[in-house]
């Protein structure tokens, strides 16, 4: 680190927000709000972050939109249910700061913009309903889809998912659901009907609709582009300007191409996500994870963390991920396992032919196991969904769709396996499970054993080993038709198994920061001025997950809450920040800062 007197700065801000996510758009929101000159950097040519790749539910017990429909929660409870799934590993201070403050943070986008608007559809299960203050009904929130014409030429610099859907086709939470039961009941049907529908109008009359996690960054952006708070694209942080008494006045960021030196007055805010690609750094902090198996943000490199870092932080969690087992496709594209692994006629094996786990199980509990049973010295990464022709004939499979063949379909049809599957290793199918045991280089005796045990239970309407089915949360996804949704016999061959890799949504290790989402050193500390927030800091999820949309609600109350911080930080004579009342908010309000010694942390160095 180089020291430099008597710094001179190129811009002046109030607050910086590094990263364009979730919880960077939704920090920049507030701190406007709250009269802070703001400017929002970003890495890459393209913002959204991971949000904009994301299922886009936002997971707030109490949200207003939940109360407008006469449903609460008891924030105690909740308190108590986030206290059990954490172990302990998170402190109560951030627990209920984010269980009270959520809400808070929903009802101000709601009133700060007519983009940003919420809805509530009941019955997404929290991810663990059955514990005290978890919800059956599920706090999941969700953005309307949107049409993107509304962005204008902003929409061109939205991130788009690596995979494509074809034109006009989307799906919203519920639909999704429904989507899946195509071949179980009408409103499956009626879905696919809708798709097409959806088709015609897209050609006919130029519909652009997003949903889900494109949605939600699309609303924020327009959020911001009616407070003309300035994004800047293209723009990496490359160090973080420290004074000499450590507190973070700024940062300097690449901007076409030269240093840009900004001064924040009140803070900066790092939203800058995990460091889910940089491959050398995740394996020294988890071997197990062999390849970039990550859906995260292709930018995604840990540079926020490493800032920190060299700036005195602490982490916590950096063995962590937000696991959610997944395919890879020949092509290397990545898909999630999710409703194939709640459905009946299915059951998933290690490398010793047997189950480990309630394969409906929340993802993140999933992965923990193939992660636990890796270091048991029996290869559960990857390990093997197995199940037969009937269920391929019923039900949606690694995107298959079980209807007949349509030519120039923009997914899978028909009934026979999809040969380019067969022929990449992905999928393996056989004859008979002694046969598909050699495929998958199994124990032929043990296969046959463990399917024999499944058609047993199945057969009786109860996992007596893995309790698949017990809780409402697996039955979502599973066959409604069915006395218990997750349990049906494996029947008549051929038999397919399908190859499980550890995938994540990202990593979920980061800064470690306390309640109003300031940074901490080791001695527990506050590095003044510096906040963090979203993947860039450490979950106060801890190593579970609550319910869909518990990464991207943390990180948009905790930006909330930091923008907040901010406003109320006073700069001293000598730069150094307090907390405290604001003396006043906007221009002229925090201009008291001294320009002293500071030194630049290199963001871009492999000191971590």
């Amino acid at each position: 680190m180089s020291t430099d007197e008597a710094a001179e700065f190129d811009e002046t801000v109030d607050l910086l927000v590094i990263g364009s996510g979730g919880g960077g758009m939704s920090a920049a929101l507030r701190g406007e709000a709250l009269g802070l000159r703001t400017l929002v950097v970003e890495k890459a040519d393209y913002y959204g972050g991971s949000t904009a790749l994301s299922g886009g539910g936002i997971w707030v017990p109490n949200a207003p939109a939940q109360q407008r429909d006469g449903f609460s929660l008891d924030a105690d409870e909740v308190v108590g249910y986030l206290r059990t799934i954490t172990g302990g590993l998170v402190t109560d201070e951030r627990l209920r700061a984010y269980v009270e403050r959520s809400p808070d943070m929903m009802a101000f986008l709601e009133q700060r913009s007519r983009w940003l608007e919420f809805v509530w559809k009941p019955g997404y299960a929290d991810y663990y309903p059955e514990l005290e203050g978890g919800s059956p009904q599920g706090s999941t929130i969700n953005v309307p889809p949107i049409d993107l014409r509304s962005l204008g030429d902003e929409e061109e610099k939205l991130l788009k998912p690596l995979a494509l859907a074809p034109k006009g086709i989307w799906l919203g939470p519920k639909d999704l659901r429904m989507f899946y039961q195509v071949r179980q009941n009408w409103r499956g049907k009626a879905v696919m009907l809708k798709l097409i529908w959806r088709m015609f109008r897209a050609h006919v009359f130029g519909d652009r609709i997003a949903a889900i996690g494109q949605s939600l960054i699309a609303r924020l952006r327009l959020a911001m582009k009616e407070r003309d708070i300035p994004l800047w694209l293209g723009s990496p942080m490359t160090s973080l300007i420290t004074a000499a008494d450590g507190q973070i006045t700024g940062a300097v960021v690449e901007r076409d191409g030269k240093p840009v030196r900004i001064r924040a007055r009140r803070g900066v805010i790092v939203a800058t996500g995990g460091f889910d690609h940089d491959m050398t750094w995740r394996k020294e902090e988890l071997p197990e994870v062999d390849q970039d198996w990550s859906f995260g943000n292709p930018v995604a490199t840990g540079d926020g963390i490493r800032a920190g870092q060299q700036a005195g932080a602490d982490t916590e969690l950096m063995d962590e991920a937000w696991w959610f087992p997944a395919i890879q496709w020949p092509d290397g594209r990545m898909q999630f396992m999710l409703n194939e692994r709640m459905m009946p006629a299915q059951f998933i094996v290690n490398g010793a032919g047997k189950r480990f786990i309630n394969e409906a199980a929340p993802y993140m509990d999933f992965g923990h196991a193939m992660i636990e049973g890796q270091r048991s010295g029996v290869t559960h990464i990857p390990c093997w969904l197995i199940t037969d022709h009937r269920s391929w004939h019923r039900y949606v499979i690694g995107g298959h769709l079980p209807i007949p063949k349509v030519p120039f379909a923009p997914v899978p049809t028909g009934y026979k396996m999809v040969q380019a599957w067969l022929e990449s290793g992905v999928v393996k199918a056989a004859g008979s499970f002694a046969e598909l045991a050699g495929k998958i280089e199994v124990p032929a005796a043990e296969l046959e054993a463990t399917a024999a045990r499944f058609n047993q239970l199945a057969r009786s309407g109860h996992d007596d080993d893995f309790q698949r089915g017990d809780s409402v949360y697996d039955n979502y996804y599973g066959d409604p038709t069915l006395a218990n949704p997750n349990l049906y016999p494996i029947g008549k061959p051929p038999y397919y198994a399908f190859r499980i890799v550890l995938g994540d949504l990202g990593t979920s290790g980061g800064l470690r920061t306390d309640e109003y989402a300031r940074v901490l050193r080791p001695d527990g500390s506050a590095i003044e001025g510096l906040y963090a927030v979203g993947n860039a800091s450490a979950a106060v999820m801890g190593r579970s997950y609550a319910g869909a949309g518990a990464t991207i609600g943390p990180a948009m109350t905790f930006g909330y809450i930091a923008a907040e911080h901010c406003a109320h930080r006073i700069s001293g004579p000598s730069g150094n920040g307090t907390s405290g009342s604001a003396v006043g908010t906007g221009e002229g309000a925090a201009r008291t800062g001294a320009e002293g010694d500071e030194q630049t942390i290199d963001t871009t160095g492999g000191n971590r």
